[in-house]
């Protein structure tokens, strides 16, 4: 019988109950106790997971038995509630983006070593998917050619869902709108294959919709090795994930759709070329992601040691050109150097 790792649960609504469908599909799980403001996100929890309802996040931390929590809150409450965890010896599984600031990561990042907790961050486990470590050999086996550029989209219709007074709309806890909220998932994946972000800097837009935080953001990217490219996450249109590399002798096109995955492409530039298009071809790779490879590797950290993939660390390193990219919004776009959280600056 497998050993299920018993946690108590915050935020077990909205995609606290997509987080909760994953922790079931792997069967390593046991949520012993939830907290959230809804009652019917309670209720539902109850129903679907057998956890009992705890009265506050304190009482939730107190729950007798619990190893670890499990945190699928708002970003503007993830370093408290980590950091609260930690204090109790509990490890912290925290959703992405990790935190709204930067003090708030390092506070977060120290709470874990101070009390040798593991700390896992909700990012995909690109390790884990057959496509992206694909694309990934085909930058690092020079298949590609030299990476010349790249750019990369995030966008959909949820800022107009935000309403006067919503903690999405205030860049204090959600500092450059989109970028914020889903942008660090294109962060994560572009340091997956290109390594440590050096400096970023960008424009926004504020005045869309109603919200004080960024609407649009235009973002040029350079990396530790000296590539550039570029990175653009709108909160007011309809949804586009896309991600296009270039490279000398090939170029990848990766689309993703609403709720779903639509397909990576590559054209080559052939042997002898003299101009002309080049013919595009679908990657075919076997294999399914793993969608539960973020929690299923915290689960092995805590029972067999290691770090996760991804950990609060990769969390850390994702949402720090966030801060930087509007700190250079608020600079009129000026380069911002983005703060290194574990890494050594490389000379590229």
């Amino acid at each position: 019988m497998t050993d299920r790792l018993k946690v108590g649960m915050a935020g077990v609504g909205g995609f606290g109950r997509t987080r909760r469908q994953l922790m079931r599909d792997t069967g390593l799980f046991e949520i012993v106790a939830a907290y959230d403001i809804s009652e019917e996100a309670l209720a539902g929890c109850r129903e679907e997971d057998g956890a009992e309802p705890a009265s506050s996040y304190e009482a939730l931390l107190d729950t007798p038995g619990i190893e670890a929590v499990i945190i699928s809150t708002g970003g503007k409450f993830h370093a408290q509630q980590a950091i609260a965890a930690a204090e109790k010896g509990l490890h912290a599984f925290i959703e992405k983006p990790l935190a709204a600031a930067p003090d708030e990561v390092r506070a977060i990042l120290e709470a874990g070593r101070r009390h040798g907790v593991v700390m896992g961050c909700g990012h995909e486990d690109h390790r884990g998917n057959p496509v992206d470590r694909e694309i990934k050999r085909l930058i690092e086996s020079g298949e590609i050619g030299k990476v010349a550029a790249f750019e990369a989209t995030t966008a959909h219709s949820g800022g107009f869902l935000i309403q006067p007074g919503d903690w999405r709309g205030d860049p204090a806890t959600n500092p450059g709108g989109m970028l914020f909220q889903c942008g660090v998932h294109k962060l994560h994946e572009l340091i997956y294959y290109f390594g440590p972000v050096r400096r970023i800097r960008s424009v926004m837009r504020y005045d869309i919709h109603t919200t004080q935080t960024a609407d649009v953001a235009f973002c040029q990217v350079e990396f530790d090795s000296g590539l550039v490219g570029s990175l653009n996450a709108y909160h007011v249109t309809p949804s586009e994930q896309r991600l296009a590399i270039y490279g000398t002798r090939m170029a990848i096109r990766k689309d993703k759709r609403p709720w779903g995955f639509a397909g990576v492409w590559v054209r080559r530039i052939p042997e002898g070329y003299t101009g002309g298009p080049e013919p595009e071809s679908a990657l075919e790779i076997a294999g399914e992601p793993d969608p539960a490879g973020d929690v299923r590797s915290f689960y092995k950290a805590v029972r067999g040691g290691g770090t996760p993939y991804p950990s609060a660390l990769d969390g850390a390193r994702a949402v720090a050109p966030v801060f930087a990219a509007e700190a250079s919004a608020r600079a009129g776009g000026a380069w911002v150097e983005v703060e290194r959280f574990g890494v050594t600056r490389q000379e590229p």
